[in-house]
């Protein structure tokens, strides 16, 4: 098949992109940026697209018979209004314009990344506008698969990473609230392969699942974890969040907006994702924590 991915020189699209081209796909990606200092994989092929401007959606979409939409704004969840850096504009307007897009390109299958936690009315905003684009996407007439992933770690992401980083120069790991949020941290490979599988599903058609990992653990376990399966022994240093939205109330004008109070919020809310229907329809295995670092951590 030929599967164009949006967003596909982010995180998430790039493991799918890899994943879709080791099965033996033809991929094209789609990103704002030619991706020089960061190239992609080269068996892909790249178009230079930005959901935001629909009029350059007709490139990417073109002859596709899926398109994956792995869009992330830059930085997030640390929105940036003032360069429109926001999730309703960026995920639910972007979503919109790619979905509305590949109605009108006649695209057989719409592959949609939503989150764990999506309703209509969420505590959060993120949220919120996830449902929405959900709603966009199963009402445009596009056949889809949505998958609500749960918090998503790699090689590449830059949260398990970001606490890992600190212990490379502090005796301790710093950690927002109390260290008890609750996660079933997912192998961002289980999601590429997912993703794939759901090509050549046709009972995923017309559905949305939550994924996940294998087992619920709290963001104290997942740190100790990692520090673990990367040979360090560092002790863990809670900050109260309420001090730290004070700090982020702050910090959100210092150049470069390294941390906003929606920020807090979003990495401490709980995130555990039911793989019940997942796993009935695509029965593929879902790495455990340990098993997933040490993929890429060395000791």
């Amino acid at each position: 098949m030929k599967v164009a991915v949006a967003g596909g020189t982010g995180l998430l699209g790039r493991a799918i992109t890899t994943a879709l081209l080791d099965a033996g796909h033809e991929v094209v990606v789609g990103s704002r940026s030619r991706p020089a200092k960061d190239p992609i994989d080269s068996r892909a092929q790249w178009v230079s697209v930005d959901v935001m401007a629909p009029a350059t959606l007709p490139a990417l979409l073109a002859g596709a018979d899926a398109v994956v939409d792995a869009v992330q704004f830059p930085n997030s969840p640390i929105e940036n209004p003032k360069k429109g850096y926001t999730f309703e504009r960026i995920d639910l307007g972007g979503t919109r314009n790619l979905v509305d897009a590949a109605k009108a390109a006649g695209t057989p299958l719409f592959i949609g990344l939503s989150g764990v936690g999506a309703a209509e009315h969420a505590a959060y905003h993120w949220l919120r506008f996830k449902w929405q684009e959900e709603q966009h996407i199963a009402a445009s007439g596009v056949p889809y698969v949505v998958f609500r992933p749960s918090w998503i770690y790699g090689p590449r992401d830059v949260s398990l990473n970001r606490f890992l980083g600190f212990a490379k120069f502090l005796p301790f790991v710093p950690v927002i609230g109390n260290g008890k949020t609750r996660i079933n941290p997912l192998f961002i490979d289980d999601l590429a392969a997912h993703v794939v599988a759901a090509l050549e599903k046709p009972e995923a058609r017309g559905r949305i699942f939550e994924i996940g990992g294998p087992a619920v653990m709290t963001m104290d376990e997942v740190i100790t974890t990692a520090l673990r399966v990367a040979g360090k022994r560092r002790f863990l240093l809670h900050s109260p969040k309420p001090l730290m939205k004070l700090v982020a109330s702050v910090a959100q004008y210092a150049p470069g907006r390294p941390l906003t109070r929606g920020a807090i919020d979003f990495i401490t809310m709980d995130g555990i994702a039911d793989t019940t229907a997942l796993g009935e329809v695509f029965g593929l295995k879902l790495t455990p924590l340990e098993e997933g670092l040490a993929t890429y951590l060395k000791r």
